[in-house]
């Protein structure tokens, strides 16, 4: 896997040109949550679907 350094490189290579800070940042971010992500279920830090639907039940009462 490359480096932090050079995801970010691609990233913003990968944008357009009249792209705001604020789009680059959310793409930045978006990269993060998904590398994190990626991490957690490598190291079986995941949860079912259904237990996922009961905390977001409760969420809503």
């Amino acid at each position: 896997m490359s480096s932090a350094k050079d995801q970010i490189k691609q990233i913003l290579e990968s944008q357009p040109d009249d792209s705001s800070y604020d789009e680059i940042l959310r793409e930045l971010a978006f990269k993060s949550m998904i590398n994190k992500g990626m991490s957690d279920a490598k190291e079986g830090n995941v949860i079912s679907n259904e237990d996922m639907e009961k905390k977001i039940r409760k969420w809503r009462k």
